[in-house]
């Protein structure tokens, strides 16, 4: 009974990354179409104007056409929560505390329809008033983001400058924000963007088709599973807890909605609201979420690591730079057989090596599931490349 628990265990954590949905720019990790995926939501004041800037399309180097038409891009605002700043931990992570969590609703929506060019298609306004006064761009630019993986990418960006004397409360102070993709056929939700570096986080890999109402409530729900499986690893695998705990568990801080808090009770800056030139990185690590930091020291050839991005950003709309030359998509390796062996004995390896330490049973029961995961992936391996052979031939077509 020992062994069958252990290996139901190892099975799952061999899994479970794969089946991680976990705004920004590496999540949903199982996109069908990365044009789909948010990648980034800014929010910050120019005069008597709100920009909202909403990214999608992550590491973007090819030129157009793109498969933009058959999804729609809102941006959502609750315009009557109340948000208090008394709680320094809440104000340290989100911005500020949100009184009734459950009662989010938005009161501004803005939903846009883009052409496969990346220029606009549709663009309708609810909650907003002279609405003729918005200015809105859209189009391929230099990706906002600073961090060095996605240096030298574009992004397709919707800019928006709202003047404040829009809002039907002109003496509004408190916003909440949040942006969503969605596929226009069936209307199913695909992405989610609140605060940044937040669903991006493989914990909260549930919370990208949800409204942000009902995100408090589903963490909650989430909390015992979740323990459930630390307490398991550390009886049966406890070399791996310390890989597991920072991807997957979930705090006790995390009980709040993926939303982004802008509020004028204090100045702007990340996490009230989002700057352009906020290292999101730093300032999320600051609050115990440093994987961007870490990431960014791998990718980044200077040091210290890079804390500015690629290109300056604009002092006027649409305040995001010109994009970097475009190239043809690369084709696919062509890894064959040969090469998805010697991978998945790169793999072995590295397992065998990482329980060395591991009681007997330990071991045969990793190795065991190892070889189930190694028939069924040399399975994908071979539909995969095939499908990317398919794809990269109807691209030149």
């Amino acid at each position: 009974m020992r062994n069958t628990k252990v290996l139901f265990l190892g099975l799952t954590l061999l899994f479970l990354p794969s089946a991680l949905q976990s705004s920004d720019h590496a999540d949903p990790v199982n996109l069908e179409v990365l044009e789909s995926g948010i990648t980034d939501l800014f929010a910050f004041p120019d005069g008597d104007q709100m920009v909202v800037v909403l990214d999608t399309r992550r590491a973007l180097t090819t030129p157009p056409p793109y498969q933009l038409e058959p999804f729609e891009f809102a941006i959502y605002m609750d315009l009557h929560s109340k948000v208090t700043i008394d709680n320094p931990g809440e104000k340290g992570r989100y911005g500020g505390s949100i009184a009734n969590p459950e009662g989010i609703k938005e009161d501004v929506t803005i939903k846009i329809r883009l052409k496969n060019d990346a220029t606009l298609n549709s663009v309708k306004y609810e909650g907003l008033e002279n609405t003729a006064a918005i200015k809105l761009f859209t189009g391929v630019r230099d990706d906002p983001f600073i961090f060095p993986r996605f240096f030298k990418r574009n992004t397709i960006a919707m800019v928006l400058s709202i003047p404040f004397s829009s809002f039907p409360n002109k003496n509004q102070k408190d916003w909440i924000l949040w942006g969503t993709s969605t596929r226009i056929a069936d209307n199913v939700q695909i992405d989610h963007v609140g605060r940044s570096n937040r669903s991006q986080q493989g914990r909260f890999d549930f919370l990208n088709t949800l409204h942000p109402s009902k995100h408090a409530a589903a963490i909650k729900a989430h909390i015992d599973t979740r323990m459930g499986i630390e307490k398991a690893l550390m009886e049966y695998l406890p070399s791996l807890v310390n890989a597991y705990q920072p991807l997957f568990k979930l705090r006790p801080y995390d009980i709040f909605p993926d939303v982004m808090i802008y509020t004028n009770q204090y100045p702007i800056g990340f996490p009230n609201g989002r700057k352009l030139t906020d290292d999101v990185a730093a300032l999320t690590c600051d609050q115990g979420d440093c994987a961007l930091v870490e990431g960014a020291y791998i990718d980044s050839p200077q040091y210290p690591r890079a804390t500015v991005n690629d290109k300056s950003f604009l002092t006027e709309f649409p305040y995001l730079t010109e994009p970097w030359p475009m190239s043809p998509p690369p084709a696919p390796p062509d890894v064959g057989l040969r090469g998805a062996m010697a991978a998945l004995s790169n793999t072995t390896a590295f397992f065998k090596e990482a329980t060395a330490n591991c009681c007997k049973e330990v071991k045969m029961t990793v190795m065991a599931a190892i070889v189930v995961l190694i028939v069924i992936l040399l399975i994908l391996i071979g539909l995969f490349i095939a499908w990317k052979r398919c794809r990269y031939a109807v691209r030149q077509s």
